[in-house]
């Protein structure tokens, strides 16, 4: 399949595009996303070479902007796809859900941002705030809590991760909330659950345990 639009951009820009991006190890499901959201086309497998040529000019234009530029944009979402890449490449060979919806013990339903699952059980949930001020500590304690509810339920007896990203940074008293309520878990290992904090800076996350 040829990329039908390359004349827009000449054979040199897309070709450059592509060059560059087929180093990043983009996950399938990101390439998925961007095709739907650029109304592209997309080869369902093959080289990563040939199914970034076959996405049109604005679907190559995304990724590049995202992923070699780390462009920012106000609604964050060039933050959020990075977040996805970034847990993905944490877990190969799973399977990496965004926007799932989890039950928990008490019943409610968690929206999480990012869910992986290994065998069809969930091992572990993420978190990005993308935009707005650092992370505080009653978004740490609300996310630890949703976190614990979703392992206490049927659905979390497999969750060992619980990842807190965010590409604005976090307060000092928001990291010592989440540190201690870590620390106050039970060392029963059916309850083992790992807390990590994942700080965007110098365009790549890093991660640090509670």
């Amino acid at each position: 399949m040829v990329n039908k639009n390359f004349p827009k951009f000449g054979m040199s820009q897309a070709g450059a595009f592509v060059t560059a991006l087929k180093n990043y190890n983009l996950p399938d499901f990101i390439l998925v996303m961007v095709a739907k959201e650029c109304k592209s086309e997309l080869l369902e497998r093959g080289r990563i070479d040939d199914r970034l040529q076959s996405m049109n000019d604005e679907a190559l234009e995304l990724l590049h902007r995202v992923f070699v530029g780390c462009a920012e944009d106000d609604a964050g979402k060039y933050a959020q796809y990075r977040f996805f890449a970034y847990v993905s490449s944490m877990y190969h060979k799973c399977e990496v859900i965004v926007n799932e919806s989890i039950p928990g013990a008490t019943s409610k339903n968690h929206k999480i941002l990012v869910a992986v699952k290994n065998n069809g059980m969930y091992i572990a949930v993420a978190y990005n705030k993308a935009t707005g001020n650092p992370v505080n500590k009653k978004e740490t304690a609300r996310f630890y809590e949703m976190v614990d509810d979703i392992k206490k339920g049927e659905h979390g007896t497999m969750l060992i991760d619980a990842i807190y990203g965010s590409s604005v940074g976090f307060r000092s008293d928001a990291l010592v909330e989440l540190e201690n309520l870590s620390k106050a878990r039970t060392n029963d290992p059916e309850n083992k659950l790992d807390f990590k904090i994942a700080n965007f800076e110098n365009n790549i996350y890093s991660v640090t345990k509670c």
